[in-house]
């Protein structure tokens, strides 16, 4: 059986990188043995490789069902210019080419074969049967939410792959997806039929990826200015209706912009057409609906742009993780607005299946949460995703402004005695209307005599509704998670009634106080010069091969020779994304160009400078616990019960020192783990009495009151602790 040294072999010699990373390694450790798992890794984390590397080491074909053909011929051409042999099966195919295809599968000269899943299981078996006639060692199910009714991108077809462990019962499946929550997850895993299935999450913070959100009110000439200065940069606008897409494209493009519109109900032709100039750069923005983008593997886009509100978070996250894919610096920008949530609340509707129409409308109220916070964005979606993660992350729009604060405790006794007043029985928009003293027919006329109507009559509908969020945000008010969800008092709501605690609102946001994304330290210190050079010549490389520029080298690729100039081939393979096969093929041309810009500048070699990667160690798979489903969380405690620091498992696992301490705390609030065994007595002795002044949700706080002998990691785990009652 290959080994994880072998694979760590094909990662640095066929792909060009020298580590692996997230969940990588233990992923592929457990599919190379034979064993059934699921992949969640968030989009450009690498989640392709996690079975593109088991099909290099297996002797037999690798199949992977795929939902788009875009997305087939992206992975094939990537996996051809890194020299090895792939192809696809699809309706884009002449009748002579697809049997060509299964003539190579048939011989073996095929290590991966890319399908459709209603090419796979077809009417009477007809390609299953195929398959049973050659050696398939793997099957590889991408996208794999989609099996879900409860997932944001449903299809039935998805439905029919538990055939596959019918008839390979013991050929390993993996599902990969980059969003699912544990209802999503729990259907992967039991539609599919996965045997003793392991899963695999890693974290889904892209934390290259800035989030912002700005009202929608003059959203167009807004648009015009954020697009304006990023000239030169490739972006997805997305739009609710494909009407909407066309006009926004239309009018873009009669600005000078170069813009064009995708929808599902354009022309197929069409619809390709748009797609290949932009993954080919020639086309710089695409305003689409969301039928764009699953299949696009484009890695340099830098931004991503949401005109209306999406229905979901999922949807949201998958829309938004298309920028950046290449680990560059790239924003995600929402315009938001209460009039798009009440339209959307048509869209989210199920007739005659109230209890779907619940989860989607609970969904959607939590987007529309997304829009109106006054704390981490990053750390809402991360949440949402059972994800702890720190109330600052110092890239997204609200942690990098300025709030100017108001004492909103009048405000938050209207809204509180309002609440209570109207029994506790209504949402946040008839509640408004209440306290604006609103004459419409909706309004009961019995709520029309109560003391409080009218009373918040000199406050906007707009302030209101994000007064209301901030208390919801603080504590003060709850909403139920009904199908309209209604506003609650909590325990916080009595003290502001009585005037024995006063409350700290939002007035405005000011302009952002820091402009830039964090940056990887080549794009620091680049030659721009060079960049643009070594991106032309990659073009002509590209044009002269059919294929899109980032199938020759990604952008990061280019970025890193810039900033550390290296003059050999040996260098040159130091440089992450060039495996053996492309410094065969290409590394003499770049070399020229970067060799003849050094001697123009007087610059030499800065490979030196280029971060050492420490090789991880191979260690044996681990024991999967609770029917074989392992969380990373577990991953990290084993090696903690085996005796290694947190710094030491950090490094081992090539992750984050907060990821360790994040998963660590899990350990503790389940009570598997003693926080005393972590933090010194006397730390737990400062942190309590200032956990309780301070509230667990206020890291910061409680940072600047404890000094600079408690770290974020202590409070964090003490917290776990606190929460868990377990000191």
């Amino acid at each position: 059986m290959a080994t994880i040294q072998d694979a760590l072999g094909v990662l640095q010699h066929k792909f060009g990188y020298d580590a692996f990373r997230l969940e990588q390694q233990y992923a592929i450790q457990h599919i190379l043995g034979g064993g059934d798992c699921l992949i969640l890794m968030p989009t450009g984390g690498g989640k392709s490789l996690c079975y593109q590397i088991p099909a290099l080491l297996f002797d037999g074909l690798t199949v992977v069902v795929s939902p788009l053909i875009s997305l087939m011929k992206d992975q094939v051409d990537a996996l051809r210019a890194n020299g090895i042999s792939a192809a696809y099966l699809n309706s884009s195919l002449s009748l002579s080419e697809q049997n060509s295809v299964m003539r190579k599968a048939q011989s073996g000269q095929l290590k991966l074969l890319y399908v459709a899943p209603e090419r796979l299981i077809q009417q009477g078996d007809g390609f299953l049967s195929f398959l049973k006639e050659i050696q398939v060692s793997l099957f590889a199910i991408d996208e794999a939410h989609c099996i879900s009714s409860w997932g944001h991108d449903f299809r039935p077809e998805y439905m029919q792959l538990a055939r596959l462990k019918q008839v390979f019962p013991k050929v390993p499946v993996v599902a990969l997806t980059a969003t699912a929550d544990k209802l999503v997850r729990k259907d992967i895993l039991e539609k599919l039929s996965l045997q003793a299935p392991a899963v695999f999450l890693s974290s889904f913070n892209r934390a290259n990826i800035r989030y912002d959100v700005e009202p929608k009110k003059n959203f167009y000439p807004r648009l015009v200015e954020y697009l304006r200065d990023r000239p030169d940069q490739s972006g997805i606008i997305y739009c609710l209706s494909r009407n909407g897409t066309e006009m926004l494209a239309k009018d873009l493009a009669e600005d000078g912009f170069s813009a064009r519109a995708y929808h599902a109900g354009m022309e197929r032709n069409l619809r390709e057409k748009t797609q290949e100039l932009f993954i080919r750069d020639e086309v710089k923005i695409v305003v689409a609906t969301i039928a764009f983008g699953m299949g696009i593997d484009k890695p340099n886009v830098r931004f991503v742009v949401h005109a209306d509100l999406p229905k979901n978070l999922e949807g949201y996250y998958q829309e938004t993780g298309r920028a950046g894919r290449d680990g560059l610096s790239s924003e995600a920008m929402l315009y938001f607005s209460m009039a798009d949530v009440i339209k959307m609340k048509n869209f989210v509707l199920i007739a005659d299946n109230p209890e779907q129409t619940k989860v989607l409308t609970r969904k959607l109220d939590q987007m529309a949460r997304y829009g109106q916070l006054t704390t981490c964005r990053r750390k809402y979606l991360l949440n949402y995703f059972d994800e702890q993660a720190p109330d600052y992350c110092g890239n997204c729009d609200v942690c990098l402004s300025k709030f100017d604060m108001i004492d909103g405790t009048v405000i938050a006794q209207k809204a509180l005695s309002a609440v209570s007043r109207l029994g506790q029985s209504f949402g946040i928009n008839y509640t408004i209307d209440f306290l604006r003293g609103s004459q419409s027919e909706k309004m009961r006329g019995e709520h029309k005599e109560l003391k409080t109507y009218g009373v918040g009559a000199d406050i906007s509908r707009e302030d209101w509704q994000m007064y209301m969020r901030d208390l919801i945000a603080r504590g003060y008010l709850m909403q139920t998670e009904d199908e309209f969800p209604k506003l609650r008092l909590t325990d916080k709501s009595e003290d502001v009634l009585k005037g024995r605690t006063t409350v700290q609102l939002v007035k405005t946001k000011t302009v952002q106080a820091a402009p830039a994304a964090p940056k990887t330290s080549a794009e620091a210190s680049y030659e721009r010069d060079l960049y643009d050079r070594l991106k032309t010549l990659r073009k002509t490389i590209a044009d002269s091969s059919n294929v899109p520029a980032y199938v020759i080298l990604g952008d990061a690729t280019l970025i890193e020779m810039a900033a550390y100039l290296p003059q050999t081939l040996d260098e040159l393979r130091r440089i992450s994304g060039f495996g053996d096969v492309k410094v065969d093929r290409y590394g003499s041309h770049f070399l020229e160009v970067i060799r003849s810009y050094t001697a123009e500048r007087k610059l030499s070699s800065r490979i030196h400078h280029k971060p050492q990667k420490r090789e991880r160690k191979a260690g044996k798979p681990a024991s999967l616990p609770d029917g074989g489903k392992r969380r990373t969380s577990d991953v990290t405690y084993e090696l903690y019960r085996q005796g290694l620091s947190l710094q030491e498992i950090a490094v081992q696992r090539a992750l984050s020192l907060t990821t360790i301490e994040t998963h660590l705390a899990q350990h503790i609030e389940s009570g598997e783990l003693k926080v005393e065994e972590l933090v010194p007595a006397h730390k737990i002795d400062l942190l309590l009495p200032l956990i309780e002044q301070h509230g667990y949700l206020s890291l910061r706080n409680i940072k600047e009151a404890a000094g600079e002998d408690i770290s974020y990691g202590d409070i964090r785990l003490v917290v776990s602790a606190v929460i868990a009652g377990r000191v």
